[in-house]
């Protein structure tokens, strides 16, 4: 069978090449997933920024906490059940809108962070597609977006 030297991490394997860290799903669902990333290049996400799947579920747990505090609050004055969720429903779409201005404004920050990431990567695949080199990451952050005319 086959027989593996262990390497020390980011020493050179014999048919490997260096080590890179594992790929977690935390790291991928926060975007912090660097996995196939240079060192020293800043082609990964930015650290400081949370990733778009863990902004949308923050945002998702907000709307559905305050859902069930509003149809818990009803229930406890004697409202029905179901109606008690149907109106919690109702009155948490205007008052998310309000009390979450600050979840919202992150989540459009990072869904337009994201765009930005996918055009980018769209308008590089596209380049070498056509045997183009592609605009380099400075020159594509530089160019307009031909959807914002």
């Amino acid at each position: 069978m086959w027989k593996v030297k262990p390497t020390a991490v980011g020493e050179v394997g014999a048919a490997n090449g260096p080590a890179s860290p594992p790929r977690t799903l935390a790291g991928m669902a926060t975007g912090n997933d660097t996995h196939g990333a240079t060192p020293g290049t800043d082609r990964g996400p930015d650290r400081t920024a949370p990733g778009l799947a863990a902004t949308i579920a923050l945002y998702g747990l907000a709307r559905v906490a305050l859902v069930a505090l509003l149809a818990a609050l009803l229930s406890l004055t004697g409202v029905p059940v179901l109606l008690s969720i149907l109106l919690g429903l109702v009155v948490a779409l205007p008052l998310s809108m309000v009390v979450f201005r600050g979840l919202r404004a992150r989540l459009d920050a990072a869904l337009e962070e994201s765009g930005r990431r996918r055009g980018a990567q769209r308008d590089a695949l596209r380049a070498k597609l056509r045997g183009d080199e592609g605009p380099s990451e400075d020159q594509a952050e530089a160019q307009p977006d031909p959807g914002e005319r």
